[in-house]
C-alpha cells in the first residue's frame, strides 16, 4: 500500500520520550496486523462507568489505530470485534454491541472512502440481526472497489468453527468430484477460509494482558508473532502501536528453522 509520508509525519508527530515513528523500520512492516481487543468492560469498571461505556470507548481507539496502520501503509488489519461466545453476555450488553457496529458502521464509511480502505468480515454475518446485517452488506458494497488497506472485522466469528465450515466445503467438492481427495492440502484449507483473500498475520497483538487466542485465528496464527500488553483495549493508541512495531522488528523470525544467529 501506498504511504503518504507528509500524512504519516503530522500523524505521529509529537512523540512521548520512549517511541518514534523513527525507531521503526517502515520498510520492515507487517503485512498483516491482527488485533484482540480486549478489555473494555474492565476499563470501564475500573472507572466506575457501564460497561457501554468501555465499548464506546474502544470504538475510538480502533479508529485511531485504524488511522495510524493506514499513514503507516499497512496492507491489512484484522480486529476481533465480537465472538461466537460473545452471544452468552447479558442481552443488553449484546444488544448494545450490535447496535454499536451499525452506527459506528455508517458514521465511519466516510472514513474508509476517504483513506481507501476495503472492508470485509470474518464470520457468519447472516446470523446478525438484520439492521446490523444490512449495515455490515452495505459497507461491503460501499468500499469493495477500495484499493488501500483491508480492514477485516471479526463479528460472530469462531476459529473453530471457520475450520469445520472450510472441512465441510471441501467435502462438497470431493462429493461433487470437483477435486480428488489427494488434492486437500494446506493451500486448499487456507483458500476456504474466511482469510482466504489476505496473508496470514504476522504480528498479534492482545491487550489486557491475557495470554490466551479465544478461538481466534487457529489456523492462521501458526507462525504469528506476538505482543501481549496490559494497557485495557480502550487506552491503546498510536504509540502503542509502534511499541508493538518495534518489538516485532527486534525478533528473529525462524518459521521453525535455525536462526543466523545461531
Amino acid at each position: 500500500m501506498e504511504r503518504n509520508e507528509e500524512k504519516l509525519r503530522l500523524y505521529f508527530s509529537n512523540p512521548p520520550e520512549d517511541i518514534s515513528v523513527d525507531d521503526i523500520s517502515l520498510e520492515a512492516l507487517p503485512k498483516h496486523i491482527s488485533i484482540i481487543m480486549d478489555g473494555n468492560g474492565r476499563w470501564a469498571k475500573a472507572r466506575g462507568l457501564d460497561r457501554s461505556q468501555g465499548h464506546k470507548e474502544g470504538v475510538k481507539a480502533l479508529r485511531e489505530i485504524i488511522t495510524a496502520c493506514v499513514r503507516l501503509g499497512i496492507d491489512n488489519l484484522s480486529a476481533y470485534a465480537f465472538s461466537t461466545e460473545n452471544w452468552r453476555r447479558p442481552q443488553r450488553e449484546v444488544d448494545l454491541l450490535m447496535h454499536l457496529f451499525a452506527s459506528t458502521l455508517v458514521r465511519e464509511l466516510p472514513l474508509f472512502e476517504r483513506e481507501n480502505v476495503r472492508l470485509v468480515f470474518l464470520g457468519d454475518i447472516e446470523a446478525l440481526p438484520a439492521k446490523t446485517r444490512d449495515t455490515f452488506k452495505k459497507g461491503l458494497a460501499e468500499t469493495a472497489s477500495n484499493t488501500g488497506m483491508t480492514l477485516a472485522l471479526a463479528v460472530n466469528y469462531g476459529s473453530r468453527a471457520e475450520i469445520v465450515r472450510a472441512c465441510k466445503l471441501i467435502a462438497q467438492e470431493v462429493a461433487a468430484d470437483s477435486i480428488s481427495i489427494e488434492d486437500i492440502d494446506q493451500d486448499l484449507v487456507s483458500s476456504k477460509l474466511y482469510t482466504a483473500s489476505m496473508p496470514d498475520p504476522e504480528l498479534l497483538i492482545r491487550t489486557s494482558g491475557e495470554l490466551r487466542l479465544s478461538n481466534y485465528l487457529l489456523w492462521q496464527l501458526a507462525y504469528t508473532e506476538f505482543y501481549v500488553t496490559d494497557k485495557m483495549w480502550p487506552d491503546f493508541g498510536r504509540w502503542d502501536l509502534l511499541r508493538a512495531l518495534r518489538s516485532y522488528q527486534g525478533r528473529e523470525r525462524r518459521f521453525g528453522g535455525v536462526g543466523t544467529s545461531k
